[in-house]
């Protein structure tokens, strides 16, 4: 065999082994985002995607994640990331920021949103996805919420859900889908507003809560999709097409493109609620629908909120129709392209665990109540976390001394290590597993009758706080260890005065108290550092050393 001959034969071996890689499965895993990330919405620039999601009044506002695979997703910033952008003091923690949309269009990123109850709609514009953003720039023309653009050629649209004609609902939850032509130089809106969508697909069905609309063009077509039905049991996408950007538009004759309400509900590891899509071409050239689900322990009651979910789209007859294959969602799906793992990104779905720690700065995932204090805390390689006691609490609607991460599977733990003296019962700190205002559980150290204790409080209707349960420490620790479990419908808490040696203070707590179903609103739950001098003037302070977490959901084993 001579050299030219080997060296076409490794050549050919070369070749066949690029082809098996590139053609080797990746297999997604839903959701994609876990945990309290709902609303989502996707866009996909050259070979990178970046993807947003809804953050109420909870700060830095909207994550923005990038991925090239649609699998692997890293947070790289925040759009509302200073306080001089935005705040949400005095909003309910479910009010704030709802259904953000991001777009491209020649070399600018465009974020527009809805500041519920205080302002309105609003576009922010950046150079870099990753930011700054720039300040809010409010459009009050664009009266609703849930707006998105479309860029077609020169012209650019901004539609939203808004009011019934006329202001005149025929029935509850009657709305439309409008759109202006929108001046993205000046952030302004341009002509006159026209209603695209009367209630829904079919309004003598009296459909409610046509919402979260976005427009794609293909094939000489404009397509009109948005979710239907709301944002519970009943969510669903529906799509419509036109000729004309301005319709009229038809819909599609076997709507909805995507709902998991008519299923049996007692199926075996239910994903429910699905809807608020939308559509992204994957690196292997096929559709895919980024949307927002659930996934209950029980009945409908789930603490994790709404998360991010991905499925394939179909094309069937010139109309995109999600989960071709399956009525049932799945929590995986294979695709015909390449996985690409990124630097220094955590995992966000399936069953995984990591450590914070806090020597440098704070990891982009973590959030604050309403606004960022940066004099409320400091970070140091000794001390970690340092959280100066506040006299705001965390059933109040201000900024408390109070970090916290989201809760991002059925099944996990939170645990943290406290350094802290109380001076009175007034002073507490810990760790708190929060759903609102009136629906958290606090596991904290005090003092009672001026001897160390430790606490666990429920959250209630009066927004104050019922004592549960407490047990004395033999005297001031060093360090108190603290953790949570999460395990469906119950939470288990213990503490420690000794790395892992675990003690059980209350077993089987109420879960269903921190759910969706019980507190109402579209958040879910958050483990968080909190301390508080409630209400009494201070000059304490408790630090905390880390944030360990660990998922363990069954069905991903």
């Amino acid at each position: 065999m001579n050299c030219r001959t080997t060296f076409c034969s490794f050549l050919c071996m070369w070749f066949s082994s690029v082809c098996i890689v590139l053609a080797q499965p990746i297999t997604l895993v839903n959701p994609i985002l876990s945990g309290f990330y709902p609303d989502p919405s996707v866009l996909k620039v050259g070979t990178d995607y970046y993807l947003i999601n809804s953050t109420f009044a909870y700060f830095p506002g909207i994550p923005v994640f990038h991925s090239k695979d649609l699998k692997n997703w890293k947070q790289i910033g925040n759009v509302i990331s200073r306080p001089s952008q935005m705040n949400f003091m005095g909003h309910r923690m479910t009010r704030g920021l709802f259904a953000p949309a991001i777009d491209y269009h020649n070399g600018t990123y465009y974020v527009t949103c809805t500041l519920i109850d205080k302002g309105g709609n609003f576009v922010v514009t950046s150079k870099d996805p990753a930011g700054p953003w720039s300040d809010p720039i409010f459009i009050p023309e664009v009266r609703g919420i849930d707006p998105s653009l479309f860029f077609d050629g020169d012209k650019a649209y901004i539609l939203y859900n808004s009011d019934a004609p006329d202001n005149k609902p025929q029935y509850s939850g009657h709305r439309t889908i409008r759109m202006y032509e929108f001046d993205p130089a000046a952030k302004k809106v341009v002509g006159n507003e026209e209603i695209l969508v009367n209630g829904g697909v079919d309004i003598s069905k009296k459909p409610v809560w046509i919402e979260a609309p976005h427009i794609l063009k293909k094939d000489g077509w404009y397509y009109l999709y948005a979710a239907e039905g709301g944002t519970s049991v009943n969510h669903s996408e529906v799509v419509l097409r036109s000729k004309s950007v301005w319709g009229p538009y038809d819909p599609y004759g076997n709507n909805p493109i995507l709902t998991q309400r008519d299923l049996p509900p007692d199926r075996k590891d239910p994903i429910t609620s699905a809807g608020h899509a939308q559509l992204v071409e994957g690196p292997d050239g096929r559709t895919y629908a980024i949307f927002l689900a659930v996934r209950p322990y029980k009945d409908n009651y789930y603490n994790t909120g709404r998360e991010t979910f991905i499925t394939p789209v179909e094309w069937k007859e010139g109309w995109p129709v999600a989960s071709p294959d399956s009525k049932e969602l799945k929590y995986t799906y294979s695709a015909n392209f390449k996985e690409v793992k990124q630097n220094n990104a955590r995992p966000q779905s399936g069953n995984f665990g990591y450590t914070i720690t806090f020597e440098k700065e704070l990891d982009p995932a973590l959030l604050f109540l309403r606004t960022c204090d940066s004099s409320s805390f400091s970070l140091s390689k000794k001390k970690g976390l340092t959280l100066k006691l506040k006299p705001e609490t965390c059933m109040e609607l201000g900024n408390p001394s109070f970090i916290g991460k989201r809760q991002q599977h059925i099944y996990c733990s939170a645990e943290t290590a406290l350094s802290f003296s109380a001076t009175s019962g007034d002073e507490k700190a810990g760790l708190i597993i929060f759903q609102d205002e009136k629906h958290f559980y606090y596991l904290c150290q005090s003092v009672d009758q001026d001897k160390p204790v430790v606490q666990l409080f429920a959250g209630n209707a009066e927004n104050t706080m019922t004592l549960i349960t407490q047990v004395p420490l033999v005297s001031a620790v060093e360090q108190l260890y603290m953790r949570i479990d999460a395990k469906g419908e119950n939470y288990d808490f213990y503490y420690a005065t000794k790395p892992y040696d675990w003690v059980l203070m209350k077993e089987g707590v109420d879960g269903k108290f921190l759910s969706t179903q019980v507190a109402g609103g579209f958040i879910g739950c958050v483990f968080g550092m909190y301390a508080t001098s409630s209400g009494k003037p201070t000059s304490n302070n408790a630090s905390f050393s880390y944030l360990r977490y660990e998922g363990n959901d069954p069905m991903y084993k």
